[in-house]
């Protein structure tokens, strides 16, 4: 029983995450097609040729506009063209605010000189004694780093993830002194964050496990489980 139980552990471990990323790329496929297709003309789909539905052609027609439009945004009458894009929506109240957050943020995070969530680093946070795995930002700036002046030490601007959903989290204010910087890589702090801990640099250095691999770390943890508490 025990070595079944292994073995459908194993094949959970390697099962699972094929079936999750299949689920989600399908899914985004699906929800780009239906935005899509319904602006497409009819003669222009397969669709309309083949039997069955071909899933995926509004994704790629939407990649290739998308690479049109950075293609026309790139010379004189494309940016003229944008100019004037931005100049109207820039004059309407509610839209200006919501248009310029987002397109600072994508050109933070998409920019390739953007040095923002390369490095995880450790904290004290809600109290001294307790540690939190954060993700440096920047160090501040502007009017904050004119306000935190008088704390006497650079501050950094951090992000602190929650657990097990990263996407939301607080944006913490630290003097670079409290800051603890991790050699480990985002994409490995970014597991440990989702885990809750289980998975650890330690235990995937290199990667995904292999089932080899799988196998033998199920194994072992099943065998601490099952070892028996020392008596006093």
């Amino acid at each position: 029983m025990a070595r079944l139980r292994n073995y459908f552990l194993t094949g959970f471990i390697v099962c699972a995450p094929l079936a999750i990323t299949a689920w989600i790329t399908w899914s985004f496929m699906g929800w780009v097609d239906g935005w899509v297709k319904p602006y497409i003309p009819a003669q222009y789909t397969p669709d309309t040729y083949l039997p069955f539905a071909l899933p995926g052609f509004g994704l790629v027609v939407a990649l290739v506009l998308i690479t049109l439009i950075g293609f026309l945004t790139a010379n004189f009458i494309g940016r003229a063209i944008i100019g004037g894009s931005e100049n109207v929506l820039g004059r309407m109240p509610l839209v200006r605010s919501v248009y310029t957050a987002l397109k600072q943020i994508f050109e933070t995070v998409l920019a390739d000189r953007s040095s923002s969530f390369k490095t995880a680093a450790l904290i004290e946070y809600p109290r001294p004694g307790l540690w939190c795995l954060v993700f440096v930002a920047t160090t501040a700036r502007g009017e904050i780093a004119q306000v935190l002046s008088d704390q006497g030490d650079e501050m950094l601007a951090v992000f602190l993830p929650p657990t097990p959903n990263p996407t939301s989290g607080f944006l913490l204010f630290v003097p670079r002194e409290d800051v603890r910087i991790l050699d480990m890589s985002i994409e490995a702090a970014l597991k440990l964050v989702i885990s809750a801990g289980l998975v650890s640099p330690e235990d995937d250095p290199a990667g995904p496990l292999s089932p080899q691999q799988a196998s033998r770390l199920v194994s072992e943890r099943l065998r601490a489980r099952e070892r028996p508490e020392p008596v006093d």
